[in-house]
């Protein structure tokens, strides 16, 4: 499920940038949104935020981006895009075949649990002195994920074997890549939406996002 290499949207940049996405289908994606949200509102809200973050990384410099996808392409994404399908197996499977998509040279990978990303967000990391004396990027999450990981040069194996979903993911990827011997480099810490109170606090951190649009206009059970 390739879309090809369409020309891209947006400044180039040395870097690829990477989102790895479910599609929003109701009942498959932000299930603990469910309650107070209808399964149907959860999806709407996983569109919103697939939205936003696809906006952010098209107007971020990069010389390529790569949707890697979970499902179907839809209306909703933009142009300038790749579209790889998901590997099988764990996440910790997954994020590593992402990156081994990308072995020829910088690549930054995001999710689409952080609807008030931005190109001023992933700046440090697609600088033109981005890479120097650096070999790794990592985000924190606040829920103690971590919502961004860029490899200077892309490894499957640092991401395979990590325990994802925990408190701890973040801590013990982070660590993963430090006794490798890599020089990591930190971006600010974000919080993901995953329960009811995520997205309201992640609304008001970007109040003019589509998925903040969204919310304000929903009503709930």
């Amino acid at each position: 499920m390739s879309a090809g290499r369409p020309t891209p949207a947006g400044p180039s940049g040395p870097a690829t940038l990477l989102v790895i996405a479910k599609e929003p289908v109701p009942g498959r994606v932000k299930t603990r949104l469910t309650p107070p949200f209808s399964p149907l509102q959860a999806a709407a809200l996983a569109e919103a935020a697939l939205v936003d973050t696809l906006d952010a990384v098209r107007r971020a410099p990069a010389r390529r981006r790569v949707l890697v996808l979970d499902g179907t392409p839809g209306a909703w994404l933009p142009p300038g895009f790749e579209v790889l399908p998901q590997a099988a197996g764990g996440l910790d499977e997954r994020l590593a075949a992402a990156f081994g998509a990308c072995m020829e040279g910088p690549a930054l990978l995001v999710g689409m649990d952080t609807p008030q990303l931005s190109p001023e967000l992933l700046a440090p990391a697609l600088g033109s002195g981005a890479w120097r004396e650096c070999d790794a990027w990592f985000g924190p999450a606040a829920d103690g994920g971590f919502w961004a990981l860029g490899l200077a040069s892309p490894d499957p194996a640092l991401l395979r074997g990590v325990p994802m979903s925990t408190s701890r993911t973040g801590a013990v990827q982070r660590q993963r890549l430090v006794d490798a011997g890599l020089r990591v480099r930190d971006l600010p810490s974000l919080r993901d939406v995953d329960t009811a109170a995520d997205a309201a606090a992640v609304a008001a951190e970007a109040p003019g996002s589509r998925f903040a649009a969204l919310l304000t206009g929903l009503t709930v059970s």
